[in-house]
């Protein structure tokens, strides 16, 4: 009986031009030593493998992508390789840590139920490092990924979550699509109270243009940045 392979869960930047700064030895190691990948997109992995290895050859290694769409059938599949063949496998998100706000964690949830053996490695999140730099309450936080699109649902998800914060004294994280950043941030201003807290957090890790800052909504109003299009992680907190 064939014993499967390992599932490295492989992190990757959250910045260009970043690896060598952000990508451990032992995350170098593995990759160069994989000839098998389960990505969330193909281009940006294969992108990130030959930056961080260029000796590889992309065209020699297998990429399998499982994305946000993909059906259980796919999700099965793409570990179909550790259980027939024993093959080692990396698992490498578009940005940052695998199986956290990604669908990889479908991967991972298969894996161990299939006794394939999970190892995972540090590297950069976004989720993380903003509420390291917050300044928030890092023993009790939430996230809660991208909320609603439409104004009435987004203005009504923003004061429960504000309420949230307040019965709780829990730190809400939440994200936005980048070109509807500075959107969100009027609403954030328009909606949370005068003494609500809020961080925002763009272009982590970024050596240039990473900007981090707290200070209460009162404080943010008329003085809100301009992160259009920039990766960014909202906070709130009392």
């Amino acid at each position: 009986m064939i014993k499967p392979g390992t599932l490295y869960l492989i992190p990757t930047v959250l910045a260009d031009g970043t690896a060598d700064k952000v990508i451990s030895p032992q995350v170098l190691e593995t990759v160069r030593h994989l000839q098998y990948f389960i990505v969330e997109n193909l281009r940006t992995a294969r992108r990130f493998v030959k930056s961080i290895c260029p000796e590889l050859v992309i065209e020699e290694l297998t990429f399998v992508q499982v994305d946000k769409d993909a059906t259980p059938a796919q999700v099965q599949a793409s570990l179909k390789p550790l259980l027939d063949e024993g093959k080692d496998a990396g698992i490498i998100s578009e940005a940052g840590c695998p199986g956290v706000a990604d669908p990889g964690a479908e991967v991972v949830k298969l894996a161990h139920q299939k006794n394939i053996r999970v190892v995972p490695f540090a590297g950069p999140s976004a989720i993380l490092l903003s509420l390291m730099a917050s300044g928030f309450n890092g023993q009790r936080f939430a996230f809660h990924g991208y909320l609603p699109i439409e104004k009435r649902d987004r203005t009504q998800t923003l004061r429960h979550l504000e309420k949230e914060m307040q019965q709780h004294s829990q730190t809400q994280i939440f994200m936005e699509t980048p070109y509807r950043n500075n959107k969100l941030l009027e609403d954030l201003v328009q909606t949370l109270h005068p003494e609500t807290r809020l961080c925002i957090a763009a272009n982590i890790t970024s050596p240039e243009h990473e900007f981090i800052q707290t200070k209460t909504i009162q404080q943010w109003r008329g003085k809100l940045p301009d992160i259009h299009k920039q990766p960014a992680v909202f906070l709130i907190y009392k």
